[in-house]
């Protein structure tokens, strides 16, 4: 069982018609042992179906109001937890569904310039720090 759990962490990060029948198989195991697992799992595809429809902000709010209520009766406080983050974030959350834009590009360069800041073991002029992050970076 402990192997079955090991090797399936990667499979329920994806979605079921992308899994192969090894993948599959032991999927059915473990949810037949854990029954709460796949309970999880479901609300996570019902979230993920939520980011990839086209919807409108307000449309999106209305699932997304019907999935907590899913969770809430899940009874799972790991997805209360995002439950809580979800709402403390709405606006924010809200803006992708306008424009179906995130913000990895920033956080793309945000490690960059991590990165670049660890090569020079810290930063002692800052204006020239900055003036070196251009001219490598724009």
């Amino acid at each position: 069982m402990r192997q079955i759990l090991a090797r399936s962490k990667h499979t329920l990060m994806m979605s079921q018609n992308k899994w192969t029948d090894i993948q599959r198989h032991r999927v059915n195991i473990l949810f037949k042992y854990y029954p709460i697992l796949k309970a999880a799992y479901s609300l996570a595809m019902e979230l993920r179906k939520i980011f990839n429809a086209k919807i409108s902000p307000t449309k999106a709010m209305g699932r997304m109001n019907k999935w907590y209520e899913k969770v809430m009766a899940l009874g799972n406080n790991n997805f209360r937890s995002v439950i809580k983050t979800f709402k403390n974030h709405a606006p924010t959350i809200l803006n992708y569904f306008r424009r179906r834009a995130t913000n990895a590009s920033a956080e793309a360069f945000n490690s960059k310039v991590k990165i670049f800041r660890s090569q020079m073991r810290g930063v002692r002029d800052r204006d020239f720090f900055i003036f070196r992050l251009v001219k490598l970076y724009a």
